[in-house]
């Protein structure tokens, strides 16, 4: 059960990973296609794992998973510090959503996903490109959203299991 927990837990942290390098690589135009894949999965899989830890192995989770981003990715300045902060931020509106609403865990999932994509959408490219660009906020959200049901489709059974 612990190395099930765990291969989840490297996938999360791999995510938000491979989403930072590749911005940092290709710049803004690859923000949608992370959002969808990369982002979506995030959130998904963030939901996934509120079901398996206890509350303060999530709090770790996230803040672990944040700073191990802008250790990997310091050199990309903005980026990994808008990452950082919009990773948390968005985690943390993620995960009080979804304990506090009710019913099954795919419509929690999707709920407390439309709300950590609002926020991440917003924070991350206004921080890491140092401006409000309502069309990739825009973008952005539409892509997470739609990959986070995706994602969480996907992981639904598993969540039972």
């Amino acid at each position: 059960l612990l190395e099930n927990r765990m291969k989840y837990v490297a996938i999360y942290a791999a995510a938000i990973i491979a989403a930072n390098l590749s911005v940092a690589t290709f710049g803004p135009m690859v923000t949608p296609i992370n959002a969808f894949f990369l982002i979506g999965l995030d959130l998904a899989l963030r939901d996934f794992l509120h079901t398996r830890l206890t509350r303060w192995q999530m709090i770790g989770l996230i803040v672990g998973t944040g700073l191990v981003s802008y250790a990997i990715n310091p050199a990309s300045g903005m980026i990994a510090v808008a990452s950082v902060i919009a990773f948390v931020a968005s985690s943390c509106v993620d995960w009080v959503v979804f304990i506090r609403v009710t019913g099954r865990w795919l419509t929690r999932s999707n709920t407390s996903n439309i709300a950590g994509a609002a926020v991440d959408s917003v924070l991350f490219p206004t921080i890491a490109f140092g401006s409000l660009m309502p069309e990739i906020v825009l973008t952005q959200f539409v892509a997470k959203v739609a990959g986070g049901f995706l994602w969480a489709y996907l992981l639904r059974n598993k969540v039972s299991a």
